[in-house]
């Protein structure tokens, strides 16, 4: 008999990498699952990859509304599809985990960020705001994710803070699908180019890139995802650097991969913020999985990861001459940047990949349902 299982979300897209193309992808693989997604995007219903995906309509209004009418809606569909066990991944669907646990239902929560040191680095808020809203959800998780069934976390840090709150916690890690992202370009076909995909903010350090921009002679940033604030977009629109920057806007992950086969290296050069500082970018591991060699943020974990494996350079974010100086030597080292994309491509196929995290997630669902 097949056990079925819905993933929640109010905020990620469809496809998103860790929901979809993971997670319920991979889930879907096992005969012993019955795959639901619930998502909020307007584009209707669909099954994709045998993952049947329910759409409560497009998000109206700001984060008020979604965190309210949204979420409402969520909650009714995942009543509606009545499922053995419920896998929400944002933080305003918890109250959601706390009503299916009532109904008797299993709830795991998926914390892809520590939210109370996110909350700490968000630009909207003053900073008296970002202590008392951290502060209080700090505490909002302790009373409540101490009854879910399992708490999944998208990093070893967040695992040690949830293991505190409930001893069911386990790091499912963001780590590259095999093959996915990998290409044979050969170095000397690839163009004098960089690239960064994902997100772009202010505090994933898109002002200091730009301007580094403008020292890296003819060499170019394809710039992959879109930008989160609008007057962020129009200010490095207007440095000099923004010259030497192809802006591509949102690729699928066939697009994502043409970008990163001709690039020479990925940037992933966030700010020292709270929640930055722990993390472990999926797209780091991502340039890596592709043969690219990273320029990365010289946080203490980020610089262990570049350096035993030899696969990168490590700069002070905030500073776009180290960033100009790391992307100049990366272009003009040729041999030097291909033994780097290699030493991180050799990383992934070791222990930097998605089989060895399927495995846990496979390992929670069995125990979840014996």
């Amino acid at each position: 008999m097949q056990n079925k299982v819905t993933h929640l979300t109010s905020a990620h897209p469809r496809y998103d990498t860790r929901i979809f193309l993971k997670m319920c992808s991979s889930l879907a693989t096992n005969e012993c699952f019955k795959v639901s997604l619930v998502v909020a995007d307007g584009k209707g219903d669909e099954t994709k990859n045998s993952v049947s995906i329910f759409d409560v309509g497009a998000k109206d209004g700001g984060r008020i509304s979604r965190m309210t009418k949204t979420v409402k809606k969520v909650f009714e569909k995942a009543k509606e599809l009545d499922t053995d066990i419920y896998h929400l991944h944002d933080p305003e669907l918890i109250p959601i985990g706390i009503k299916l646990k009532k109904l008797g239902k299993k709830v795991i929560f998926d914390a892809h960020e520590d939210l109370p040191k996110q909350l700490l680095g968000k630009p909207y808020l003053n900073k008296p705001a970002k202590v008392i809203l951290s502060k209080s959800f700090e505490i909002y998780e302790k009373i409540n994710l101490k009854n879910f069934d399992y708490i999944i976390t998208a990093t070893p840090f967040i695992r040690d803070k949830f293991l505190k709150i409930n001893q069911c916690s386990i790091d499912i890690n963001n780590f590259p699908i095999l093959g996915e992202l990998s290409n044979n370009t050969p170095w000397n076909e690839k163009k004098d180019e960089v690239c960064y995909v994902g997100g772009i903010a202010q505090i994933r350090g898109i002002k200091e890139v730009v301007k580094a921009m403008e020292f890296t002679a003819n060499t170019k940033l394809n710039l992959v995802g879109a930008f989160g604030e609008t007057e962020v977009h129009e200010e490095t629109k207007s440095y000099n650097g923004w010259n030497n920057v192809n802006e591509l806007g949102t690729l699928d992950r066939i697009g994502v991969t043409k970008v990163m086969s001709k690039s020479k290296a990925g940037l992933v050069t966030f700010h020292p913020l709270p929640n930055h500082i722990d993390a472990q970018p999926n797209k780091m591991f991502e340039y890596m999985s592709a043969g690219l060699p990273i320029i990365t943020s010289n946080f203490p974990l980020w610089r262990d990861i570049v350096e035993v494996n030899n696969c990168g350079i490590c700069v002070n974010p905030l500073n776009p001459q180290e960033i100009t100086e790391a992307i100049n030597f990366i272009i003009a080292n040729p041999k030097a940047a291909e033994e780097m994309g290699r030493n991180g491509k050799e990383a992934v196929l070791e222990k930097y990949n998605w089989c060895a995290e399927e495995k846990k997630l496979f390992g929670v669902y069995e125990e979840l349902t014996k």
